[in-house]
């Protein structure tokens, strides 16, 4: 009975990295405007917003080695943001590994010759140990089953050499504290919009930006994502203990539904982002922890040097 509980997990396990590879080849990053991909539907790319994603995304240089021989991008996708390519700058080559080869393709185009491609699982990296000096993984560990997350972080470590350093930024989903109180009120706040626009007959402008109106891309908008499984603070400070250095800060408290329902340009939206950004860099640990989106950071200590410990006790 227990090879066959065995054999089951596996064959549900392949199958979810079937179903993401799938998506991602097929649906998830087909550009729908120049640069924009259909995942982008989850997030809110409107100009009000756009100042605010962007110092989120370079929050993570913050914490990676400046320069090295080879960069690690676990889970590359294509590149999506211009702000991605900052990490790497200094280093020799960027290897970006990802299960999807439409995903590559993209991450080719945008990388050229200063980057290496590989088809790849993240919770088995085809690596040998201690050769990146800097790695992330960004919104990738949740599209893994529960129980190969804790091996992606392992082998995170694994490939990372001494007195490197790696960012995963992931998501709490549901088990957002600060997500969970505002489920209500955003609920409120878009049924408010819906009813003022039908009152005055304004049309509603997409959060994603696309390049037509064809069915094809009307469509491609309304499919839904693929396979998430998000833990939460506690399975951080749970399973990944192990880890030299763990530290988890904020990465962007709010997800894209609360920036959607309360910020806007006319109820000056810039503002009120401005204060939030300014909130988090005073609180990044309290925010990481109750906010929606987390940066897990770790270290490999170098040889003969004091092991600090983790911030997660």
């Amino acid at each position: 009975m227990g090879a066959g509980f065995e054999e089951a997990l596996l064959n549900s396990e392949v199958e979810v990295q079937r179903q993401v590879r799938e998506f991602y080849d097929s649906i998830g990053w087909q550009e729908i405007s120049a640069g924009v991909y259909q995942n982008a539907r989850f997030e809110d790319l409107r100009p009000v917003t756009r100042e605010y994603i962007r110092r989120c995304h370079m929050r993570v240089s913050r914490h990676l080695p400046l320069e090295g021989e080879y960069f690690l991008d676990a889970g590359s996708g294509p590149i999506q943001y211009p702000e991605y390519l900052e990490y790497s700058r200094g280093y020799r080559f960027r290897v970006c590994l990802d299960l999807s080869r439409r995903a590559l393709k993209g991450a080719r185009e945008r990388v050229g010759e200063h980057g290496l491609f590989v088809v790849g699982d993240i919770a088995r990296l085809p690596f040998r140990p201690e050769i990146f000096t800097g790695a992330v993984s960004l919104h990738t560990v949740h599209h893994l089953p529960a129980n190969q997350q804790r091996s992606a972080f392992e082998e995170l470590y694994r490939v990372l050499e001494p007195g490197g350093h790696t960012v995963v930024v992931s998501s709490w989903g549901k088990r957002s504290l600060l997500m969970r109180i505002s489920r209500g009120p955003i609920a409120v706040a878009f049924w408010l919009l819906r009813a003022y626009r039908r009152l005055w007959g304004i049309e509603q402008v997409s959060v994603v930006p696309v390049s037509g109106e064809g069915i094809e891309t009307s469509e491609l908008l309304k499919l839904p994502g693929t396979y998430t499984h998000q833990g939460g603070f506690a399975w951080a400070k749970r399973e990944l203990a192990f880890l030299p250095g763990l530290e988890v800060r904020v990465w962007r408290s709010v997800g894209s539904s609360f920036l959607r329902a309360f910020i806007h340009r006319r109820l000056l939206g810039s503002i009120w982002l401005k204060l939030l950004f300014w909130l988090e860099e005073r609180a990044p640990h309290t925010l990481g922890r109750l906010g929606q989106h987390p940066m897990i950071l770790f270290n490999r200590p170098v040889q003969g040097a004091t092991n600090v410990e983790g911030w997660l006790r």
